[in-house]
């Protein structure tokens, strides 16, 4: 008699090892990556408390775009790709290999990371920390549960994270009058349009907008029924990554106005230091390695999720391709080097990206084929994604010239 009354509301209550809660963990600290640290560092350092404006508009813009993408992912029971294929065929084939490619990116990135971590821990070159922790990713990769065990090392390393960079803060005293001012009154709007567009492509950008969606869809949790789930779900995540976000630069902005001068090698390893000394290090190193590892696993994940439609070798055998997608990302890193101007580059181009994939979704999000009959897509929801749409397409143009004289 009560059971179908109550059936809709355990699995998301406070149950940490929920689908729902892992995939917003899962979104979270996929987007939460070495990449996300450094990107934060390295303009909390350069633009002050006038950061807070750009931090600020990402959140907003960043909501706008997951719900859209979550809810359209959900109601029609298919992955991006073949949404985009729905809305003109091949344009699924074309977002597949941007996905891949900035998945690639952000991956050499993410390794990056690992080698950055193992470095300040161990004193290891970065190219044996990357290759180490590709190890050590092809094994959990070897896990018959892998959509488990990824839901409770994203909520477990997540939680970690958080709680490290909220002390940091505490000890650093960041000067939150101004950042309240400086967050709607920053020193120039129009010098933020480079780092607003690379916060908003590292956390919904390319193969992020989907890691959570794509997760719930395998796990079963779609439909119309599923609606308000999903877009609670979607909405933790993106609180998740704004709060970390916005907490770390807190911490790295305590440390700047002091008049620390952060290692332009390791700019989040020289302000954990600054801070709290022996303790800071340690605790930035497990921080980075967290972020690291957690976003290695969910962009590869993703990345090749992309690839299952078109490419029957990547369904049939998809833990082995997930596999070579990551000693691929490895083999480039090792090659290329330069961790800092990699992880800042990476969320500028799946910046570039994101206008070309939100307009997909948009476009199938009154198409009845796709979304089925029973579903009306909010009007409002719509307004706020051709919004994202015109802001990130803008902030793309304007930061092009800067991407492009940061990588030279």
């Amino acid at each position: 008699m009560t059971s179908s009354s109550t059936t809709p509301l355990p699995k998301f209550r406070l149950n940490l090892t929920s689908p729902l809660i892992g995939a917003a963990f899962l979104m979270a600290t996929s987007a939460i990556g070495p990449g996300f640290l450094t990107q934060t560092t390295v303009f909390t350092d350069k633009f002050r408390a006038s950061f807070a404006f750009a931090i600020l508009l990402s959140i907003v813009v960043d909501i706008g775009v997951q719900l859209n993408i979550w809810r359209i992912v959900a109601v029609s029971r298919m992955r991006g790709q073949d949404i985009a294929n729905a809305v003109l065929p091949g344009l699924g084939v074309f977002i597949t290999v941007l996905i891949v490619m900035g998945g690639l990116a952000f991956n050499i990135g993410n390794l990056a990371g690992t080698g950055l971590a193992l470095n300040v821990l161990f004193g290891l070159p970065e190219a044996w920390g990357a290759m180490i922790s590709c190890g050590v990713a092809l094994v959990i990769f070897a896990s018959k549960e892998i959509g488990r065990a990824m839901d409770r090392l994203a909520t477990a390393l997540g939680f970690l994270m958080i709680a490290l960079v909220l002390f940091m803060v505490i000890i650093t005293q960041p000067p939150l009058g101004e950042v309240a001012v400086k967050s709607v009154l920053p020193d120039n709007y129009m010098i933020l349009m480079m780092p607003m567009i690379t916060l908003i492509g590292g956390v919904v950008g390319g193969y992020t907008s989907f890691s959570g969606a794509h997760r719930l869809l395998d796990a079963g949790i779609s439909g119309v029924e599923n609606v308000k789930k999903v877009s609670d779900s979607a909405t933790l995540g993106i609180l998740i990554a704004g709060f970390m976000r916005t907490i770390l630069f807190l911490a790295v902005l305590g440390v700047v106005t002091q008049g620390v001068v952060l290692d332009k090698s390791n700019p989040m390893a020289t302000a954990f230091e600054s801070a709290a000394g022996r303790f800071g290090l340690y605790a930035f190193g497990v921080v980075l390695w967290s972020a690291a590892i957690t976003s290695v696993v969910g962009n590869a994940y993703t990345s090749v999720s992309f690839l299952r439609s078109i490419w029957k070798t990547a369904d049939r055998y998809n833990s082995y391709t997930i596999m070579g997608f990551i000693v691929l990302s490895t083999a480039v890193f090792i090659a290329i080097g330069r961790p800092v101007a990699v992880m800042v580059l990476v969320g500028t181009l799946n910046g570039i990206v994101l206008p070309v994939i939100l307009a997909s979704i948009l476009a199938a999000a009154r198409n009845k084929k796709i979304i089925g009959a029973d579903y009306h897509h909010p009007t409002w929801l719509i307004a706020f994604g051709i919004a994202a749409v015109l802001i990130t397409a803008f902030a793309a143009i304007v930061a092009l010239p800067a991407l492009l004289t940061m990588w030279k």
